[in-house]
C-alpha cells in the first residue's frame, strides 16, 4: 500500500520530534531536508516501512540512534513470559480461536514505530479486558474453515513481547489442526522493535515451529527486498497470517491475500477500518 498523505505527514512529524533535543540547528536542517527529499521522491511509489527504511539510513549518516532497542525487546519479551502462564489458562478456560486472537491484537500495542512510549497500564488493561474485544465471528469461521482444509501456515510476526501470544496462538493452532504445517517469519535484522531471530529464541518460539528471517532489516513485509527464501514461503503458503501495521502497509494490494491481525493506534485506522482506537482488526484483505 503506497503512503498516503497522512503517513507521510505522521513519518515527517516523526523525525522532527526524534531530532528535536539536538542542539545543532543547521544539522537539523540538512536532515529535515534529506528526509523530505526521501518522502517526495519515495512517497508516491512505496509503502511506508520501505520509506522509513530509506529515511533510517539517513539517519546514521547524521545522528547515534539513542534508544537501545535490544533492551526495550528484552524487557517486553520478559514482560510477556511472565503471563504466559496466566495467558494460556484463560485461553483454555474459553477453547477457541477467537480468544487467541485477541490476544494476538492486544499485544499488538507494544509498538514503539508508532509510540514514543509504551504505557504498561494501558497495556495491561487490554489484556486484562481482552473478552470484552470485539472481533468478526463470521471471520474466525471463516479462517477456521481454511485451517481446516489447509496444509501449509505462514506467520507472520510483527513486534517483540506480542510474540509470546503469537507463539501461544501457534501452540493452539498445532493442538487443533494436527497435519497443518507451520512456520514463523521474524524480521531479518533490527528495526525498531519488531521481533527478530534473537527475540523468536529468547522468548521459545523456535523449539515450537521452524523459524526464518526474511532477509532484511525493514519494519514490515516489503516483498522485492525479501530474501528467496521468504519469497518462497509466501508464495507456497495455503494460509498466511500476518501481524501488525507495518505489514498491513507493506502487504496490501500486493497478491499475498494474508488474513490481518493488529490493534487499531492511529486516526487513520479508525477511518479505514471503522474501529475505536486499540480495538482489534482482523480480517482477511480479499474481504476488505
Amino acid at each position: 500500500m503506497i503512503a498516503n498523505s497522512r503517513c507521510i505527514a505522521c513519518i515527517l512529524s516523526k523525525q522532527e520530534r526524534k531530532i528535536r533535543k539536538n542542539s545543532d540547528e543547521q544539522k537539523k536542517k540538512e536532515y529535515i531536508h534529506k528526509v523530505l527529499k526521501i518522502l517526495y521522491e519515495y512517497g508516491t511509489k512505496e509503502c511506508a516501512p520501505m520509506v522509513e527504511k530509506r529515511i533510517k539510513d539517513i539517519y546514521k549518516e547524521y545522528y547515534e540512534e539513542d534508544v537501545d532497542y535490544g533492551a526495550l525487546k528484552h524487557r517486553y519479551n520478559q514482560y510477556m513470559l511472565e503471563k504466559e502462564e496466566e495467558i494460556r489458562a484463560h485461553i483454555q478456560e474459553n477453547n477457541d480461536i477467537e480468544t487467541c486472537i485477541k490476544y494476538v491484537c492486544a499485544g499488538n500495542y507494544i509498538d514503539f514505530g508508532v509510540a514514543n512510549k509504551i504505557d504498561d497500564q494501558l497495556l495491561q488493561g487490554l489484556l486484562d479486558k481482552v473478552n470484552e474485544l470485539k472481533i468478526s465471528k463470521k471471520e474466525v469461521a471463516y479462517l477456521e474453515d481454511e485451517l481446516a482444509q489447509a496444509k501449509t501456515l505462514l506467520y507472520i510476526t510483527d513486534n517483540c513481547g506480542e510474540i509470546v501470544l503469537d507463539k501461544i496462538f501457534i501452540e493452539e493452532l498445532q493442538n487443533k489442526y494436527k497435519n497443518l504445517q507451520i512456520t514463523a517469519m521474524v524480521r531479518g535484522g533490527m528495526a525498531s522493535n519488531d521481533a527478530t531471530m534473537e527475540d523468536a529464541e529468547e522468548i521459545g518460539l523456535t523449539n515450537v515451529v521452524p523459524v526464518i528471517g526474511n532477509g532484511v532489516a525493514i519494519m514490515g513485509t516489503v516483498k522485492e527486498q525479501l530474501s528467496e527464501e521468504a519469497k518462497e514461503k509466501i508464495q507456497n503458503a495455503d494460509i498466511i497470517i500476518a501481524k501488525g501495521m507495518g505489514n498491513f502497509e507493506s502487504m496490501y494490494q500486493e497478491g499475498m491475500n494474508p488474513y490481518y491481525l493488529l490493534l487499531c493506534k492511529c486516526e487513520l485506522y479508525k477511518e479505514i477500518f471503522g474501529v475505536e482506537m486499540f480495538q482489534p482488526i482482523f480480517c482477511k484483505e480479499e474481504r476488505l
